[in-house]
């Protein structure tokens, strides 16, 4: 009788691990805003680059906002019922400060649960201090059209 051994056998993985990482679907060109910049300018850019809303930066490139339409609309409203037709005040008047942040390296589905949590549309995205992106529900959206159904 002939006995065979065989070595220690490596078997390949089940599945193809996927990028699930915020940092693998963030948006990396911003537009960003200034404190100072007018509501006006804000509008105005959010609809020309089909944006929903967008980081807002001190002069040393700092996180310290953010600004979406959400917020615009409230100026809009304001002046209606004031009957003043001119969009008045500026983005640090009116801004989110403090935003919640997530780094780059979070799972997409965790951040998916945080967006329905706490209602947001957008996290801006910081890693070591710094604003290196920004991630919205579209982005997550995007990125879990982009799995494959075996590794849900």
């Amino acid at each position: 009788m002939v006995i065979s051994y065989q070595g220690a056998q490596v078997k390949p993985p089940k599945f193809i691990s996927q990028a699930v990482q915020v940092k693998d679907f963030m948006t990396r060109k911003l537009i960003t805003f200034h404190p100072n910049d007018s509501m006006h300018s804000v509008i105005t850019m959010l609809v020309e680059k089909n944006i929903s809303g967008a980081p807002v930066v001190d002069d040393l490139g700092n996180l310290i906002g953010v600004i979406s339409e959400g917020d615009c609309l409230k100026q809009v409203v304001r002046g209606k019922y004031t009957n003043s037709p001119e969009i008045m005040g500026s983005v640090g008047d009116y801004m989110t400060p403090d935003p919640v942040v997530i780094g780059p390296n979070e799972n997409v589905m965790e951040v998916a649960k945080l967006f329905l949590k706490l209602r947001l549309r957008r996290f801006p995205v910081l890693e070591n201090g710094k604003l290196v992106g920004q991630i919205s529900q579209r982005d997550v959206m995007k990125a879990i059209q982009d799995l494959k159904h075996e590794t849900w």
